[in-house]
């Protein structure tokens, strides 16, 4: 359990982690996290800001939401929940239910905490959010397998047909994933590939270093 007490004391380190749905993106933060200790940090997921309700200027011509769009999040209340955790102070993380597509009346603590990784298509895509990250890395996978990673999921845990799977990746996901997410590259501070063992010890260490280096300074300041 994470200690509620606020650390505004301290350095809070923020960890961006973009790619493509479907690219690992969840599970690489996991095992960095299992790392570096998971007493320390704590897992926010861009998903979790879905707006409740998508506009009708954000739906495809065929008559369906664009949730691959940056316009489909609800990013005032994102900067402002990744603004607070940067201060070390605890937000209430939105529930997002994909079965029915809508957000829920239920919430999640997270933080405080030193370490958050923040996971998502766009954790890259905006300025402001980019200022407040301390790391910044992609996931770059191949589309085949990004496609069958979320050809599982969303008919396994998220209640999806096959059939509709198929129909959102050729209209919004593989398009959107062209015109706004692959570019996010450009912002990272390095790319990881579909092997994550390794980068994920790699980006642990790093942190592990990030962590250390406070605790010296503090312990100096102490002095």
């Amino acid at each position: 359990m994470l200690n509620l007490e606020p650390v505004t004391n301290q350095k809070i380190f923020i960890i961006g982690i973009a790619g493509g749905s479907g690219s690992g993106k969840t599970t690489f933060a996991k095992k960095v996290m299992k790392n570096i200790n998971n007493s320390t940090s704590s897992l926010l997921h861009m998903d979790s800001y879905y707006l409740p309700k998508q506009p009708k200027t954000n739906y495809t011509s065929a008559g369906k939401p664009n949730f691959d769009h940056p316009n489909a999040f609800d990013w005032d209340l994102l900067r402002h929940h990744l603004s607070e955790l940067k201060q070390g102070l605890t937000i209430k993380c939105p529930i997002y239910d994909f079965a029915s597509s809508s957000r829920t009346e239920e919430y999640e603590t997270v933080g405080p905490c030193k370490v958050v990784l923040f996971e998502g298509i766009f954790s890259l895509y905006d300025q402001e959010i980019r200022d407040l990250l301390d790391i910044k890395c992609f996931l770059h996978v191949d589309s085949d397998i990004r496609f069958t990673r979320r050809l599982h999921r969303d008919v396994k845990e998220r209640g999806r047909s096959l059939e509709s799977v198929i129909a959102q990746y050729y209209d919004t996901v593989r398009p959107m994933y062209q015109k706004y997410l692959d570019p996010q590259r450009q912002f990272a501070d390095f790319t990881v590939g579909e092997e994550t063992d390794v980068a994920s010890l790699i980006l642990s260490a790093r942190i592990k270093e990030l962590l250390d280096s406070t605790h010296t300074t503090e312990a100096s300041e102490a002095i």
